[in-house]
C-alpha cells in the first residue's frame, strides 16, 4: 500500500479564496428566507389569536409590532416574502427550460435580490403613505 505524504496532497479551495456565484448565494437565501417565513407565520398566527382573544390580547400585540423592534420584524419578514416568491419565479423561469447562460443565470440572480430589495421598500412606503404613517 502507498503512503502519501501530507505535503503531496491537494489543497481544497478555502472559502476565502473561492469565489461563490451568484445563483449559489441566492439559492443559499431562498433557503433562509423560507425558514424565516416559518417564524414569521407563528407570528401571523400570534396576531390572530389576539385578535380573536379580546381587545386586551389584540393591544399587547398592537403594542409589540408598534415598536421599533415589531416594525424591524415586519419588514424583514416582508423582504423574505417577496424575495422568496421572485426567487420561486426565477426557478419556474428554469423549469420553463429558459434562462441557462451562464450571464442569465446572474442576471436572474442579481434581479432577484434588487427586485426584492426594491419592491420591500415601495410596499412599505405605499403602505406608510397610505396608512398615515408612523402615527
Amino acid at each position: 500500500m502507498a503512503v502519501i505524504k501530507t505535503s503531496e496532497r491537494p489543497l481544497s479551495p478555502h472559502l476565502s479564496i473561492y469565489r461563490w456565484p451568484m445563483p449559489m448565494i441566492m439559492s443559499i437565501a431562498h433557503r433562509i428566507t423560507g425558514a424565516a417565513l416559518y417564524f414569521g407565520t407563528l407570528l401571523m398566527a400570534w396576531w390572530l389569536i389576539a385578535a380573536g382573544s379580546g381587545p386586551n390580547a389584540y393591544g399587547k400585540m398592537g403594542a409589540f409590532i408598534d415598536s421599533w423592534f415589531g416594525r424591524l420584524i415586519l419588514f424583514g419578514y416582508t423582504w423574505a416574502l417577496i424575495h422568496h416568491m421572485l426567487g420561486g419565479i426565477r426557478h419556474l423561469i428554469w423549469d420553463a427550460g429558459y434562462g441557462f447562460d451562464s450571464t442569465e443565470r446572474e442576471g436572474l440572480s442579481l434581479a432577484t435580490l434588487l427586485g426584492s430589495i426594491v419592491l420591500t421598500v415601495l410596499l412599505w412606503v405605499v403602505g406608510y403613505l397610505t396608512m398615515g404613517g408612523g402615527r
